[in-house]
């Protein structure tokens, strides 16, 4: 296979998701009255659970503020799981109804959607389309074979450690979408026929998925829920006059501290459990390595915007690690974009169009809200009445709640993103440690570890969703191989939790 139909073959499979969409371009109301009330049902019925929710007085012990605001949660919700408006225009009925319901100043509503977190999601998906526009893929397969050898189960090896690696400091999306071209590179020297490399391409493509969905939790530039929780500790706990709260303020490498040995711990399973699921066709890849070698050979040596690039991240990283107690993760983040601009090694309307700038705004809004759900009281509700729930059962407190919790979480983040997960979790786990009498940074490790674990979907994390875009997987592959991960990871998660974590202080 040439080089230039190796590239249309890429590319052909990274456009498949697009060609599917591009069969309904027309709205659903374009297309009659019957079709946009069917497409937008979970819409109304939302809107009714709402509305119901509201006839009622508020239960005991809970303000009426705070019911709107848990009403508000649980619409939220039911939105992000059914999806039937796009998730950014959640974001913005979160946005109204608090200036509507609660009668916000629309100043005071604009003001608590900005904070260093958000600022971090923004500056990292920017880094994202800029580290994507370099396309070192090719280099990064050979090198991955050059230091592993040809046989599959190491090639697997490589391909999840170097996508542990990498996603543990610049997010899980921008690794998956470098390291989708590099699987479908070996997967198609192997094969023109997708029948021919099915197995293989599943353990090739979950290496990538599940490599950098466990390293996501390594350090808070791994993905945003780890830095909406850094932002939760700060806004709940941290007082600046009280010396005793200095706790709460979890920089770059004290996170890392905790989460980058659970990383390392479950990374040995992946390819196990992987290969226990799936039995590759191929037991060698040495025949797609002689033609990805003659291909990087037409490419010649690495060109100096390469070298600079690489340079250029690693002050970014060296920011993350030594500045973000006192510039904030997002400052860093934002500075590094504005290094990559500044050098001319991306341009601006590469990031304008490569951002989903709707991320940043549901991020923002999740956030915010969860403030809400916090200052109104519902959020220490709730974790009161789980914790009286989960009583009878013997497991309101020790590793028993520490299970419920990351159950709980796991649950949730299948359904919805991670970040968006940590969002709503957040301030109701932080809550029930301190109704437990839990530490909060223990739980809210938990919350945030946990929300790592969406194996079971394909939209679980921007991983799962970017390789399932490849056209190798099913949905039913996720079922068949993430059950086995989510009890893996809980396992050692908990242990982390129990015999690791007390020698760091908690």
């Amino acid at each position: 296979m040439t080089d230039k139909s190796l590239g249309l073959a890429v590319r052909s499979k990274l456009n498949l998701t697009a060609r599917r969409i591009a069969l309904g371009t027309r709205t659903p109301l374009a297309r009659g009255l019957g079709s946009f009330l069917r497409s937008r049902r979970w819409f109304f019925i939302a809107m009714f659970v709402g509305a119901v929710m509201l006839s009622f007085a508020p239960p005991e012990g809970l303000s009426q503020r705070g019911w709107i605001i848990l009403t508000m949660s649980v619409v939220s919700v039911f939105l992000y799981v059914t999806e039937p408006v796009p998730l950014p225009t959640v974001a913005l009925m979160i946005i109204v109804a608090q200036v509507i319901m609660l009668g916000m100043d629309s100043t005071t509503v604009a003001k608590s959607l900005m904070s260093d977190s958000v600022l971090f999601i923004m500056g990292s998906l920017m880094l994202a389309v800029a580290v994507v526009k370099q396309k070192l893929d090719k280099r990064i397969a050979y090198l991955i074979v050059q230091v592993t050898g040809t046989k599959t189960v190491n090639v697997c090896v490589g391909i999840t450690v170097v996508s542990g690696v990498m996603a543990s400091v610049i997010g899980e999306h921008t690794v998956a979408a470098m390291m989708l071209p590099v699987a479908i590179t070996l997967i198609t020297l192997t094969s023109d026929d997708p029948k021919k490399v099915r197995a293989l391409a599943a353990v090739l493509l979950f290496s990538i998925s599940y490599g950098c969905s466990v390293a996501s939790i390594g350090t808070p530039s791994g993905g945003a829920r780890n830095a909406i929780m850094i932002g939760y500790w700060k806004e709940f706990f941290y007082d600046p006059k009280s010396p005793e709260t200095f706790k709460y303020l979890v920089d770059y490498l004290r996170w890392m501290a905790f989460s980058y040995p659970v990383f390392l711990a479950q990374l040995p399973f992946v390819t196990f459990i992987l290969f226990k699921t799936f039995k590759p066709e191929q037991d060698n890849l040495s025949r797609a390595v002689v033609k990805l070698r003659e291909q990087i050979n037409k490419q010649g040596p690495m060109k100096s915007s390469d070298w600079v690039s690489i340079v250029t991240f690693t002050i970014i990283l060296s920011g993350w690690m030594l500045f973000s107690d006192t510039l904030g993760l997002g400052t860093v983040a934002v500075f590094g974009a504005i290094m990559f601009l500044v050098l001319g090694l991306v341009r601006w309307e590469d990031i304008n169009s490569g951002v989903n700038w709707g991320v940043v705004l549901l991020y923002a809004a999740a956030i915010s809200l969860g403030v809400q759900m916090k200052d109104s009281g519902a959020a220490l509700w709730v974790g009161e009445n789980l914790l009286a729930a989960l009583a009878p059962l013997g497991v309101d407190s020790g590793p028993a709640l520490w299970v419920a919790i990351s159950s709980l979480t796991t649950g949730v983040t299948n359904t919805m993103s991670n970040g968006a997960a940590v969002a709503v979790l957040g301030p109701i786990t932080l809550n029930m440690a301190e109704a437990s009498g839990e530490s909060p940074l223990l739980l809210g490790f938990i919350t945030a570890i946990s929300s790592s674990f969406a194996y079971l979907t394909v939209i679980g994390t921007p991983a799962c969703t970017i390789v399932y875009s490849s056209g190798y997987l099913k949905t039913t592959d996720f079922l068949a191989v993430g059950y086995r991960m989510v009890i893996m990871s809980t396992i050692i998660l908990i242990l982390a939790a129990w015999l690791y974590w007390p020698f760091l202080g908690l």
